[in-house]
C-alpha cells in the first residue's frame, strides 16, 4: 500500500521541468469490473495492474463478503475465485463502499437478482449522491429497496428470487446505470436489453465477452443498443487492466504546461470511449503522441508521449462529455493557461459526481485569478495565455480530482496553490504525490 496523501498539500512552481517515464496506476473502471466478474464466474481469475485506490479495496471487500475469494498475492497480482452467476451468498454484515459510486451502483445489479438481503453505505460524500437512477429500473427486475429520502445511502435490498428481465432506455447517458441493469441481466432469465441514447463507456460489455457471456451492439443513431443474454456460465478470465486514462490526465496535462517538460505515461487505456480529454488537448494544439499501440484484456493500450507547448482555447461540443466526463476539471486547468476562450458544453452531469463538480471546477478557477462563468450547464473559461495569478485555498469537498486538479495548476501559477483536503486522492491515484514529485513537481503538505 501507498503512504495516504496528507490532508493538506500545497503546489509551487518547480524549480526544473518534469521529466521522465512512468506507469499510471490501473483504471479504477476496469478494476472494480475485473473484482467483480470474476467473482460471478466459475474457476479463479488471475488480475494484474489493479488499482490499489481505497474505492477498488472496497468492492474486493464486498466481494468477499458476498462469498468470493479475493487474495492479494506479494507480487500484485490479485487472484478471484468465483462463485458462478447466481450464486453468491447473503453477507453478514452492512457493506460499506467508501467513496466509490461506479461499486455502489454496479453491485445494486448484482445484488438485485440474487435471492438475498444486504445492506449498502458508504462515507458521507457517496452517502449524499444519488441512487434511484439505478433503484428505478433494477426494482423491475423483482428486487425490492429502501433508502433514505431522496434514494440516498444507506439502502436496503431484498434480491428478486426469480428475476425478471429488463429492457430498458437509460434516460441520461450513463455507464454506471448501463452496467447495473447488465449486471443485473446476468442472474435473470430471458434477454436483457439497454438502450443508451449517447455511446458511454463499454468496460462493462468488452468484459462480460472476456468471460464469455453473449453480448451484442448494435448502433442506433448517436447510441447503442446493448442485448445480454441473461444466466450465461461465466468462466474465469485473466485480465491486464491498463493505465487508467482519468488519472494520466493529470501528469499529461502538467507536462503541456510546465515549461520544458517532457514525459512518457506507459500502458495508458485509449479505449475510444474514454479519450475525449486527448481528442480535445489536440484540438487546444497539445504537443502529444502515442507509440506502441496494442490490445490487451479487450481493451486498447499504448504509450502517450507529451510534451510542453502554447495551447488555445476550443469549444467542447456536449455529445463529447460521456467520453471525458471526469476530465472536465483538470481540463478547465489546461483551458485556464491556454490563449482565447474555451467553451465546454453540456456538463449536466458534472452536477451529480463526488461534489458538485461542476461548481467546484469554477470555484477551484476563480479563486485563482482566472476568469470563468457557468451558463447553464456549460462552463466558460477565459484563458489569457499566461499562467494564472495563483494564491488560492481550493475547496476540494472531499472530491479527489477536484484536488489533483488544483495541485496541477499550482505548478504553473504565479503563486502557490492550496488542495484543503487531499486525503481522498488515494481513492482513485494511489501514490500521486510520489509520482509527480518523482517526475519533478513539488508538491508538499502545506
Amino acid at each position: 500500500m501507498h503512504d495516504a496523501a496528507p490532508a493538506r498539500l500545497i503546489a509551487r512552481r518547480p524549480a526544473a521541468a518534469l521529466r521522465g517515464e512512468v506507469a499510471i496506476p490501473g483504471d479504477k473502471s476496469i478494476s472494480h469490473r475485473a473484482l467483480m466478474f470474476g467473482a460471478l464466474a466459475v474457476g479463479e481469475t488471475r488480475i494484474t495492474g489493479l488499482l490499489t485506490g481505497e474505492d477498488v479495496l472496497r468492492t474486493a471487500a464486498a466481494m468477499r463478503a458476498l462469498g468470493a475469494e479475493v487474495v492479494a498475492d506479494p507480487d500484485g497480482t490479485w487472484r478471484v475465485a468465483g462463485r458462478g452467476v447466481g450464486g453468491l451468498t447473503e453477507p453478514e454484515d452492512v457493506l460499506d463502499m467508501g467513496n466509490s459510486g461506479t461499486a455502489a451502483r454496479l453491485l445494486c445489479g448484482i445484488l438485485a437478482t440474487h435471492p438475498l438481503f444486504a445492506v449498502m453505505t458508504g462515507d458521507a460524500s457517496l452517502r449524499r449522491r444519488p441512487m434511484r437512477r439505478v433503484i428505478e429500473p433494477l426494482s423491475a427486475t423483482g428486487a425490492r429497496f429502501a433508502t433514505r429520502e431522496g434514494g440516498r445511502l444507506p439502502l436496503a435490498v431484498e434480491g428478486a428470487r426469480d428475476a425478471l428481465p429488463l429492457d430498458y432506455v437509460v434516460p441520461v447517458p450513463s455507464a454506471q446505470v448501463k452496467s447495473a441493469v447488465l449486471l443485473a441481466g446476468l442472474n435473470a432469465q430471458g434477454t436483457t436489453r439497454v438502450e443508451e441514447r449517447e455511446a458511454t463507456r463499454d468496460h462493462s460489455e468488452n468484459m462480460l465477452r472476456h468471460f464469455g457471456a453473449s453480448v451484442s451492439v448494435e448502433l442506433a443513431g448517436a447510441g447503442r443498443i446493448i442485448t445480454l443474454h441473461g444466466q450465461p456460465e461465466l468462466r474465469a478470465a485473466d485480465v491486464t487492466v491498463p493505465g487508467d486514462p482519468s488519472s494520466a490526465a493529470f501528469p499529461l496535462v502538467a507536462a503541456l504546461l510546465v515549461p520544458g517538460s517532457a514525459l512518457r505515461l506507459k500502458g495508458v487505456g485509449l479505449n475510444p470511449l474514454r479519450t475525449g480529454l486527448f481528442t480535445t488537448l489536440l484540438e487546444m494544439g497539445a504537443d502529444m503522441s502515442v507509440e506502441d499501440h496494442r490490445i490487451e484484456g479487450g481493451e486498447p493500450v499504448g504509450d502517450l508521449l507529451v510534451r510542453h507547448g502554447p495551447l488555445r482555447g476550443v469549444e467542447v461540443p456536449p455529445e463529447r462529455a460521456p467520453s471525458m466526463i471526469d476530465e472536465y476539471p483538470i481540463l478547465a486547468v489546461a483551458a485556464a493557461c491556454a490563449s482565447g476562450t474555451t467553451r465546454m458544453r453540456g456538463l449536466k452531469e458534472l452536477r451529480v459526481k463526488e461534489s458538485d463538480r461542476l461548481a467546484a471546477t469554477a470555484a477551484l478557477l476563480q479563486v485563482n485569478g482566472v476568469r470563468v462563468e457557468i451558463e447553464g450547464d456549460d462552463m466558460i473559461v477565459h484563458g489569457t495565455g499566461a499562467p494564472p495569478a495563483g494564491g488560492g485555498l481550493v475547496a476540494t469537498h472531499m472530491d479527489h480530482r477536484i484536488a489533483m486538479a488544483a495541485l496541477v495548476l499550482g505548478l504553473v501559477t504565479a503563486q502557490p496553490v492550496t488542495a484543503d483536503e487531499a486525503g481522498f486522492i488515494d481513492t482513485s491515484f494511489p501514490g500521486f504525490v510520489a509520482l509527480m514529485n518523482g517526475l519533478g513537481a513539488d508538491l508538499a503538505p502545506a
